[in-house]
């Protein structure tokens, strides 16, 4: 690896903590660029323009809590959908997975307002979890595979929305009684 490419990789994993600690209220080329600890010029040598470094962030604070969903559901364990839904309600309730899950719902904001990066970025985060949750379920039929992992997804989200809006205990209530759904087959 170059001397370029490690400083790029510091610089993307301190953008990932800054988002995560400041969401996006903080994301102007400068304000990046101190908490990047480089200058403007040097955050603009390691990515082309803001958009690029925060696409990088973006897939750092992803591969991070990437991570944690795979230590709490590892690949290659299929489960039914009530397991699965029961077990990321529960992570994404957890007090260390909150940052994650409001600066995801931030960055829905965003692409909901046509903002650039952010469509893109949700697209492509969406798309990876849509696919994650996917092959985790123990479901033989593809489109009803695919259904159920957006209902899961939609769900989970729901949880971040239900904190921000109602507070911890409202979505940590609803995490619980996520244990109690059932699929029909």
């Amino acid at each position: 690896m170059t001397v370029r490419a490690v400083q790029r990789q510091v610089v993307t994993e301190r953008l990932a903590g800054h988002l995560l600690a400041t969401g996006l209220a903080r994301t102007s080329v400068r304000q990046m660029a101190a908490a990047a600890q480089v200058s403007d010029r040097m955050l603009l040598y390691y990515f082309k323009d803001k958009a690029e470094a925060l696409g990088e962030a973006m897939g750092h604070v992803v591969a991070l809590l990437g991570g944690r969903l795979e230590a709490a559901l590892p690949a290659g364990d299929r489960m039914p959908p009530e397991r699965l839904l029961a077990e990321a309600a529960r992570v994404a309730t957890e007090p260390e997975v909150r940052p994650f899950m409001a600066l995801w719902m931030e960055v829905i904001a965003a692409a909901a307002r046509g903002e650039a990066p952010y469509a893109a970025i949700a697209g492509q985060v969406t798309a990876g979890f849509l696919s994650w949750i996917e092959t985790r379920l123990d479901i033989e039929d593809p489109e009803r595979r695919a259904a159920t992992a957006g209902l899961i997804l939609a769900t989970v989200d729901g949880l971040a929305l239900l904190e921000i809006g109602a507070g911890a205990p409202a979505a940590l209530a609803a995490a619980e009684r996520a244990r109690d759904v059932r699929f029909t087959p």
